[in-house]
């Protein structure tokens, strides 16, 4: 399934670590480490969403769809305070 490769390289955004960012965000301290950590997650949680949007369309399985609704219930949420505290910036 697009989306459900966790691994280097077209993954779910956010999950992967590139070497330009984890390098970037081990030399980031302070705010700008905040930003960093914010913006990643924000990837990760609109991955999330992603992948739960697909479950909702292509899977057959109840439970799973009612979990995949409960993540894009709480990931959208989540993003939304994220953006807000980047805003901030």
């Amino acid at each position: 399934m697009p989306g459900m490769d966790h691994g280097s390289g077209g993954g779910m955004p956010g999950i992967e670590c590139r070497p330009s960012r984890c390098n970037s965000s081990s030399q980031a301290h302070g705010a700008a480490f905040d930003k960093m950590f914010l913006q990643m997650m924000i990837g990760h949680h609109q991955g999330a969403v992603t992948m739960s949007k697909t479950e909702l369309a292509d899977g057959e399985n109840p439970d799973a769809k009612t979990l995949a609704q409960n993540i894009i219930t709480a990931q959208q949420r989540e993003i939304t305070e994220m953006q807000t505290m980047l805003a901030q910036w």
